[in-house]
């Protein structure tokens, strides 16, 4: 990337949910709330302007089978880039990605380092597979690959009984978080049925991937604790084409996985109702596309989130949650441009007109 040019926001800017500006600069790739004190020109861009989204749960160099090379994981960059995702919580890789970090046109990432799952009970290839005593140690590794968060697979299908079940027992997973957090890490788990929900929060789990199973009795305990849930409601509209795939070996599974699906929007807006924090995330990566952050705003409002609460799932909210700044003063100008309100139409979201990543226009 060539020099920065400094910018002119003409529009109306939303920096938060009571926090609603005319128009803002860019100078030095960093946002200013004055003009600059130069006088060279600027470059002018008017319309709608949001905090850079964030996308809290995707997997960048990640493939259907496993690690990807550099040029797809370049790509999936850039497609979560060109929808406006300006910061991507990666939730568990195998690929090293270090790399993408000196690459300016490239969105930040939040590594939780590799899936960590039970032996052959996840998706070959993704994950370091180890048995409940070994948990804790691959915690404390992740931990130290990652940027703050870990990923444990919580729940997968047992083949054994041909349904979903919990991959761990009670006590591997509370040594498993505080070993997590005595890293300085917080942890998110992968989980689709209700089974470990309890456990997972009783040891002090930070975030639920999916978390599909919530029921009235889980809701109340993931509020009371502040257990954050990031929905992944593109991801979960593929739960029927996976349950017709299970049909004829695990019928049990595939009803749950459509009882899973045919809730899923009460699930969530029970959540929300209940006050536990939801956050946007797409599960790109594996076999769901990147670029989808517009598609999984639309569904939380779909789901019955207000839009202005959507749109702080995936832009001032998220960013707070994963401690990165917003549109303050002196922070990178990473920001999107829309045509029109995105409060009055959501859907906006899918068309932006200027992508600022590091105060440059990339898109």
């Amino acid at each position: 990337m060539g020099p920065v040019p400094d910018l002119h926001l003409t529009g109306r800017v939303l920096a938060g949910p009571d926090d609603v500006r005319d128009g803002l600069w860019v100078v030095g790739g960093r946002v200013s709330l004055t003009p600059p004190a130069h006088d060279r020109d600027t470059v002018t861009v008017d319309g709608w302007v949001l905090p850079g989204l964030v996308d809290a749960h995707c997997h960048v160099g990640l493939g259907r089978h496993g690690a990807v090379d550099r040029a797809e994981t370049e790509r999936q960059a850039r497609a979560d880039r060109d929808a406006g995702a300006l910061l991507l919580r990666d939730a568990g890789s195998p690929a090293d990605t270090r790399w993408t970090d000196a690459r300016p046109d490239l969105p930040p990432v939040i590594r939780a380092g590799r899936h960590i799952a039970r032996t052959r009970r996840y998706i070959r290839g993704y994950a370091d597979e180890v048995e409940p005593e070994g948990l804790a140690a691959a915690v404390r590794r992740e931990a130290r690959r990652g940027d703050g968060w870990v990923k444990i697979v919580g729940d997968w299908i047992d083949r054994a009984t041909g349904d979903l079940a919990p991959c761990w027992p009670a006590g591997a997973v509370r040594a498993a978080v505080a070993a997590a957090h005595a890293e300085g890490a917080r942890v998110t788990a992968h989980c689709f049925a209700g089974d470990s929900l309890r456990d997972l929060v009783e040891a002090g789990i930070d975030c639920v991937e999916h978390a599909t199973g919530l029921t009235e009795d889980t809701i109340p305990l993931f509020a009371e604790h502040g257990v954050a849930i990031v929905p992944t409601l593109v991801n979960i509209a593929t739960f029927p084409a996976l349950a017709a795939g299970g049909d004829a070996k695990y019928p049990r599974w595939s009803a749950h996985m459509r009882r899973l699906h045919e809730r899923r929007y009460h699930t969530v807006r029970a959540a929300w109702d209940a006050g536990v924090p939801v956050y946007t995330g797409t599960d790109a990566g594996g076999g769901v596309a990147h670029g989808l952050i517009a598609a999984e705003v639309a569904e939380l409002v779909r789901a019955g989130l207000p839009p202005l609460d959507a749109l702080s799932a995936a832009t001032w909210g998220a960013r707070a949650w994963l401690g990165r700044p917003g549109l303050t003063e002196g922070a990178p100008a990473d920001l999107v441009v829309y045509p029109a309100d995105p409060r009055a139409d959501i859907r906006v979201l899918a068309r932006p007109t200027r992508v600022v990543l590091r105060g440059q226009v990339v898109a």
